[in-house]
């Protein structure tokens, strides 16, 4: 996995040393009461992107990416939504064209499908990944009760970002740290986000 893909935020990339490496799984835990959406719409921006929602209609994330003032791309979005949707996304991923990337938005119906089946949905969708040398982004909520394939979900994808967002008083700080990178180095340090209308490095001095 030598050849780097640009994730769209220049910050990042600089710490990562260009970005993804090809045919990478990550896994992009968040709060649901975030701003990480800004994130996934950033990643969409430097090549083809192939969007599946397993929540919101794909109006409402077409309205969504219209909506920002992020240069987004245009993603083909589909939706995730009926009784079998590891065999959906099966499917979808295996028309992911070359050099694209893949968002999965959020992962945690499929986790709570059968740990097995999603167990070879992940490895596939690896392989498939690896095979047209993309990326894919998997948006994991971590809310009051995670599902119970999270610790799987972690454990199989290549890079693990986690977006920590805290309020205190009248701030909101957002950090984002990146604790596991196969086929790279993971960041000693998190990374201060401002995350308004995009996403911005926080240059803001710590105040101990």
């Amino acid at each position: 996995m030598g050849r780097r893909l640009p994730t769209g935020i220049d910050v990042l990339d600089r710490k990562l040393e260009g970005g993804l490496p090809a045919g990478s799984v990550v896994a992009l835990t968040a709060a649901p009461a975030s701003q990480s959406e800004l994130l996934l719409y950033e990643f969409a921006a430097p090549r083809g992107t192939l969007y599946l929602t397993t929540e919101r209609s794909a109006e409402a994330v077409r309205d969504a990416f219209d909506r920002t003032v992020v240069p987004t791309g245009t993603p083909e979005i589909e939706e995730l939504m009926d009784e079998t949707p590891l065999d959906r996304a099966t499917a979808l991923s295996e028309t992911l064209a070359e050099g694209s990337t893949l968002i999965l938005d959020p992962v945690d119906p499929l986790e709570c499908q059968n740990s097995a089946r999603y167990r070879r949905f992940l490895n596939g969708l690896r392989a498939r990944l690896v095979d047209t040398g993309s990326i894919a982004v998997l948006h994991c909520l971590t809310g009051h009760a995670p599902p119970d394939g999270r610790d799987l979900t972690e454990h199989m994808a290549d890079v693990v970002f986690e977006l920590d967002t805290r309020v205190s008083g009248e701030s909101v700080e957002n950090r984002l740290a990146v604790p596991k990178f196969r086929g790279g180095r993971a960041l000693p340090e998190t990374i201060k986000l401002e995350l308004t209308e995009r996403v911005r490095i926080d240059t803001s001095r710590d105040i101990a």
